[in-house]
């Protein structure tokens, strides 16, 4: 019996996978739980139309992302934060900084997606890593300077 299932089944596929198992299986297990339903003919267009769906929003979020991430690159970031000797901050630069930054130059970004691992404390320039989508990464510059 082939089936197509709708759930993620341990050892045997994933949501969307057409697997064939035993009847008795198929009947008495799968069907039943809601697990899978049988692949015939119309079950089989409609997920070939559902995966082609899917790939084509996939790929407009991808393309927005893209783009997103070529704005993010076109942008310097300065803060001026209060410095002691050598370039310490007294204060910091956080992601929170940097993600209201970016949304004065009209770009919003959650703060979870920023890759700032512990919040800037040094003047110069850095190099911040942004996670778009998808394996889009997306890298601000940010200048720190002394006021």
């Amino acid at each position: 019996m082939k089936v197509i299932l709708q759930k993620d089944v341990k050892n045997l596929g994933n949501i969307g996978d057409i697997v064939k198992v035993k009847d008795g299986y198929g009947r008495n297990y799968l069907l039943p739980r809601g697990m899978a339903i049988l692949a015939d003919e119309k079950n089989t267009r409609v997920l070939e139309h559902q995966k082609r769906v899917a790939r084509s929003l996939a790929a407009k979020e991808l393309a927005k992302s893209e783009e997103l991430a070529a704005k993010i690159k076109e942008h310097k970031l300065d803060f001026k934060r209060e410095s002691g000797d050598g370039g310490k901050l007294f204060g910091s630069v956080t992601v929170r900084d940097i993600a209201n930054a970016l949304a004065e130059h009209g770009i919003d970004v959650s703060t979870k997606r920023i890759g700032l691992e512990a919040p800037l404390k040094e003047t110069g320039c850095h190099e911040i890593e942004i996670s778009l989508n998808r394996g889009v990464v997306a890298t601000v510059t940010v200048f720190v300077s002394a006021s």
